[in-house]
């Protein structure tokens, strides 16, 4: 076919046939359409890719089905040429020769004729000159010139024009070597009208007239230009204009670059100055060197407004900044459409590198990053120093008047990117990264900018540029649970909707169950090519230590979302310090989310990468790693647990040395267990079939805890669990102390004879032999028999409960019994006993003012002074007990008080203060689940109840 062409886009666009002529394409969307797939020929093209160009950031409701039908339509015209035009995730694909593509034909034509023109010599010069004209020639107008004018479409019309201007300018370059610079004049007029700014262009035109033997009109092209840059722009000409000029000055012939200096290939670097000009080294035309704007780009404003104030041309920072988040966050994106945006700030150009930071070759070396970017700033190849070093001066030299946007994408430390920034005070850079590159901000005051995932409305946003807003809207519930199972990363978030929008007749709720489960949640989000959420993460791990890697593994087997140091020392078997080290590191990687110091979150897509590397490990590997993290958090819980409940009994067994959370007092103990709490629970339950000896001990020694936090209904889930393992390894005595456990649980929901019923198990199962288990039982026992209302019984449980505890000579345990016995009198109507007995209870504790029996027995004793008409010595005992609560952080057992004192006031006559402490009662009551009461206006009824020894004040006892 020679240079005729099937799809020109070189001008308007348009379609040749097999017979010569051209196919009709109606509509400038569909000539839209066959542009975009023509440009990226063999490629896929996505269809947020073709929403973009048609109709810019906001797409009509009907566009995929337009889309669809434009693509049919297209199918139909290319029957007969050597195109074939397919449907491929997620997307679109044209198929066929690139050479019957003008744009990609002028591609090939420019980098032959760059190649010729390396070897410098007459032959290879001429061969250079033709096959740039034969790629000119191809030209028919403005690129793209009948296509719907979107953002897109500029951006993909004005790259074109750019590879036409630098074709123009290293054939007019080639001429003016050859010393036929006149044959160029003509078509750098015309340029220079379209572009009278374009320096290049112009200082060319100059040295073109001049050789051609009409320097006037040389010096006439150089003062219309002089003048356009003052008036327009307030600048002066460049060093190449300059150059230019002096050439005609000096009256001596013009040439072109002699051998040493080959003029740059179209898209290249620019050559210098004809030798003898006695201008010094030429600049070429500013770096344009920002990847394509990103398509189907949503959110990210504040992000742009951030990067506007630290970095734009009307900046208040240092012009230094780092965008850090983890793989698949769009920080790439982000950078480059905020690049697009800002250019107009920063004429002298602008430069980006790819710094391959996690890429599996290594990371790009700084010196032959510095090499390209000096070449893109006009220095000579053979002016570029060998080393790093001068390479690192030379940039800084070059860059220290100029006002420059550099972009350095994907860096991976601190130390590749240092040499790397500009040396003017008027310049700006941007540097993304995995990792925060906390060295950069130490040593050159960076400011960061930490990009998490996207919020919940853009996250819809980009749902429905791909699938379309009624589709979204039809299942909006299965949409929002998407974008969590992607954790609202952009790239999970398109290669889910690629899925979907390649396959119709899906449903948005049958991809939500796909990807529910974590086993594989990664496979469904894959792509055919290297771009998939596993492959991102693979990258990250290989750039991890092997400590920070292993711990990436083994975190597999670690159940909640959040882990803390010392579960992580438990987990790789280090000290503390290697285990915050491997945790900061994969925190620095955005592996993990830092929600406090030595505490980090974990989403969803890592933990499933996680239990993908685990499964590809020995198969004791997680065993191992899982024991030693029930060994880890068994020994926390009763270190913890010994500030609520001194003394705890040891039929748990000894436990290994471990770790130990940095815990002081109740208060201390309260707030670790109410973030670890979750993860205990998610353990019992885990290790309940696998490892129950280790199980249900985990099991009783978070009792202490869970009845301080106040959250019965996870404590009843994790003793149930716990008591199913403790079955399973037939321990009579473990059983019975669960159950026992349970029962307190049962009272706390007020399920008063499921409570009874689990303490008279207990008690059936174990003998006075059995020492704490069965007192415990019975202690149990006297509590539900006297909630419902066997006073008898209770009585007889409470006082053998209390006899045997005294003959073990164990305090704790006395305690325990006498607090108990004290509720039970309290409820029978034995005001005196229960006092005398909830003080006989804290007695036993003297140095522990902050137990949960030493609180209970002290809500006992303000009640029972209430009940006894003891009003002044009441009320003082209730301000104790409030006291108390709040300094040890018993939220519940707080709520329980403020409520029973509410009832107190009340009987006063104090009904102003019985309001406030009703209030302050139902908002610590709703996040610990309790239902005593539910708003102010029913409080009152609530407290009459536990004014008279009701329900809600025995669970307060309990």
């Amino acid at each position: 076919m020679g240079d005729r062409v099937g799809i020109r886009l070189l001008g308007p666009v348009e379609l040749r046939t097999a017979s010569g002529g051209f196919a009709a394409l109606p509509g400038a969307q569909r000539r839209a359409v066959l542009a975009v797939l023509a440009l990226r020929l063999g490629r896929v093209v996505p269809v947020e890719r073709f929403f973009e160009l048609l109709w810019g950031e906001e797409p009509p409701a009907r566009a995929r089905a337009a889309l669809q039908g434009h693509v049919a339509a297209l199918r139909k015209i290319l029957v007969g040429t050597p195109f074939d035009l397919g449907t491929r995730a997620p997307g679109y694909l044209l198929t066929g020769p690139a050479e019957q593509v003008d744009a990609l034909r002028f591609e090939a034509l420019a980098a032959r004729a760059g190649e010729h023109a390396e070897r410098a010599g007459p032959g290879a010069d001429a061969e250079a000159i033709g096959l740039l004209e034969r790629a000119l020639g191809l030209w028919t107008g403005a690129a793209l010139a009948d296509l719907p004018d979107t953002e897109l479409r500029r951006a993909l019309a004005g790259r074109l024009e750019e590879a036409r201007t630098k074709g123009l300018i290293g054939w007019a370059r080639l001429r003016l070597r050859q010393g036929s610079g006149a044959a160029a004049v003509p078509a750098l007029e015309l340029r220079v009208r379209a572009d009278r700014l374009r320096e290049d262009v112009v200082a060319l035109l100059v040295r073109c007239l001049h050789q051609a033997g009409r320097p006037a009109d040389a010096l006439a092209a150089y003062h219309h230009a002089r003048q356009l840059l003052d008036r327009e722009l307030g600048m002066v000409p460049g060093a190449e204009l300059r150059a230019a000029l002096s050439e005609v000055l000096a009256g001596a012939p013009a040439a072109g670059p002699g051998p040493g200096g080959p003029p740059a290939a179209p898209g290249g670097p620019a050559a210098g100055p004809a030798p003898g000009s006695g201008a010094g080294p030429a600049e070429p035309s500013p770096p344009r060197q920002l990847p394509r704007r990103p398509a189907g780009f949503v959110g990210r404003e504040a992000e742009s407004r951030w990067l506007d104030s630290e970095c734009g041309a009307g900046r208040t920072g240092d012009g230094l900044a780092v965008v850090a988040g983890p793989a698949g966050a769009g920080k790439s994106a982000t950078v480059v459409r905020w690049a697009h945006r800002a250019a107009g700030g920063f004429p002298d150009g602008q430069l980006f590198a790819d710094l391959r930071g996690f890429d599996p070759a290594g990371p790009a070396d700084p010196a032959e990053v510095l090499g390209r970017f000096l070449l893109a700033l006009g220095v000579p190849e053979s002016a570029v120093p060998e080393g790093r070093a001068g390479r690192t001066a030379l940039f800084r030299a070059r860059t220290a008047e100029r006002r420059l946007l550099v972009l350095l994408d994907n860096a991976h430390s601190a130390e590749q990117v240092t040499d790397l920034l500009p040396a003017g005070a008027d310049c700006a850079t941007v540097v993304t990264s995995r990792s925060a590159l906390e060295g950069l901000v130490v040593a050159e005051g960076a400011a960061v900018l930490r990009l998490t995932a996207l919020p919940g409305v853009d996250a819809r946003r980009l749902l429905e540029r791909s699938l379309g807003p009624e589709r979204v809207h039809a299942e909006a519930a299965a949409a929002e649970h998407l974008a969590g199972l992607c954790d609202h990363l952009p790239l999970a978030l398109r290669i889910a909707a690629s899925r979907l929008a390649a396959r119709p007749g899906w449903t948005i709720s049958g991809l939500v169950a796909e990807l529910a489960d974590e086993r594989t949640r990664l496979s469904a989000l894959e792509t055919d090519g290297e771009v998939g959420i596993r492959s991102t993460l693979l990258l990250t791990r290989r750039r991890l230590s092997p400590p920070a890697a292993d711990l990436l593994t083994l975190l597999a087997v670690h159940p909640g979302r959040e882990v803390d140091a010392p579960a992580a020392a438990a987990l790789l078997g280090t000290g503390l310090d290697a285990a915050r080290a491997a945790l900061g590191e994969l925190a620095a990687h955005h592996l993990l989310g830092e929600s406090a110091p030595g505490r980090c979150g974990r989403p969803g897509l890592v933990r499933a990468f996680g239990a993908e590397l685990l499964a590809e490990q020995p198969a004791g590997t997680g065993r191992l790693a899982l024991g030693r993290l029930l060994d880890h958090y068994g020994t926390a819980v009763r270190h913890c647990g010994e500030h609520l409940e001194p003394g705890q009994d040891g039929h748990d067994g000894a436990h290994p040395p471990a770790v130990l959370p940095a815990v002081s007092d109740t208060r201390g103990a309260l707030d670790w267990f109410r973030a670890e709490g979750p993860t205990v629970r998610a353990l019992v339950g885990r290790a309940a079939g696998a490892d129950p000896a280790r199980a249900w001990r985990l099991a009783l020694g978070s009792s202490a805890l869970y009845g301080g936090s106040g959250r019965p209904g996870d404590w009843l889930d994790c003793l149930e669990a716990g008591a199913r393992a403790a079955e399973r390894c037939e321990d009579r005595v473990a059983t019975a102390l669960l159950r026992g456990a349970t029962a307190h649980a049962l009272i706390a929901l007020e399920r008063p004879e499921e409570a009874d019923a689990a303490a008279r198990r207990a008690v059936a199962a174990t003998t006075p032999a059995d020492g704490p288990a069965h007192v415990r039982a019975l202690a149990a026992r006297s509590l539900g028999a006297a909630l419902l209302g066997d006073h008898a019984a209770a009585t007889r449980s409470a006082a053998a409960a209390v006899a045997l505890a005294e003959e073990s000579g164990s305090g704790p345990l006395t305690a325990h019994a006498l607090g108990h016995a004290a509720s039970a009198a309290l409820l029978a109507g034995d005001h005196q006993g229960a006092l005398r007995r909830a003080r006989a209870a804290r007695d036993q504790l003297p140095g522990h003012p902050a137990t949960t029996v030493h609180a209970r027995s002290m809500l006992t004793e303000a009640r029972a002074l209430q009940a006894l008409g003891q009003a002044e010595a009441s009320e003082l005992a209730w301000a104790r007990l409030l006291v108390t609560c709040e300094q040890a952080g018993f939220a519940h057992l707080r709520a329980v008080s403020a409520q029973s004192y509410a009832a107190f006031l009340r009987a006063l006559g104090r009904e102003a203060e019985a309001v406030g402490h009703l209030r302050s009662a139902v908002g610590l009551f709703r996040p610990h689940g309790h239902q005593a009461v539910s708003s102010p206006g029913r409080a009152p009824a609530a407290v009459e109840r536990s004014r008279r020894g009701g329900s809600s004040g025995a669970a307060g006892a309990a």
